[in-house]
C-alpha cells in the first residue's frame, strides 16, 4: 500500500546508473583538462572532450526535466476531471488558488477527502508536504516518471 512514506519512486537507470557515470565522466574530463592546461600539451583535445562531457552529463537531466513537466501537465488535466467528476463544477477557479506542488499533492487524496482538503489547503496555504501528511486514504499512483 502506497503512503506518505513510500510514495517516492526511483528509477534505477536514471538515478543510479546513467546520471552517475555521466557525473564521474564529467569530473574525470575536467580532472583531464586541468593536467592538461598544466602541461601545456593537449588542452584542445581535452576542451573537447570536456564539452562532450558536459552535453552527456545535461541530456539525462534535460530528458527527466521533459517528463517531469509532461507529468506535471498531466496530473493538472486529472485533477481537473477529478473535480468536474465530483463536483460537475470546473475546478479553474480552485486552481488558480494553488500552487502546482499543491495539485500535485492533492491528486494523493481519495474522493472523499479530496474536496475538504483541497479547500483547507487553500484557506490555510498548505504546503505540498502538510497536504500529503494529512491524506488519510491515500490514492495510489506507481506510474509516475
Amino acid at each position: 500500500m502506497q503512503n506518505y512514506k513510500n510514495h517516492i519512486r526511483y528509477y534505477p537507470f536514471h538515478h543510479f546508473v546513467i546520471t552517475p557515470l555521466t557525473l564521474v565522466y564529467l569530473i574525470w574530463t575536467i580532472v583531464n583538462v586541468v593536467k592538461a592546461l598544466g602541461s601545456g600539451f593537449g588542452v584542445n583535445d581535452q576542451l573537447y572532450h570536456l564539452i562532450g562531457a558536459i552535453i552527456l552529463f545535461l541530456l539525462p537531466l534535460l530528458a527527466r526535466i521533459y517528463a517531469l513537466k509532461n507529468q506535471d501537465r498531466i496530473i493538472r488535466l486529472e485533477m481537473r476531471q477529478r473535480y468536474f467528476e465530483l463536483t460537475g463544477t470546473s475546478f479553474r477557479e480552485k486552481e488558480r488558488k494553488l500552487r502546482l506542488s499543491q495539485i500535485i499533492a492533492l491528486r494523493f487524496a481519495g474522493d472523499k477527502e479530496l474536496l475538504p482538503l483541497i479547500d483547507r489547503a487553500i484557506k490555510e496555504g498548505m504546503r505540498s508536504k502538510e497536504i500529503k501528511k494529512s491524506i488519510e486514504n491515500w490514492q495510489e499512483d506507481r506510474r509516475r516518471v
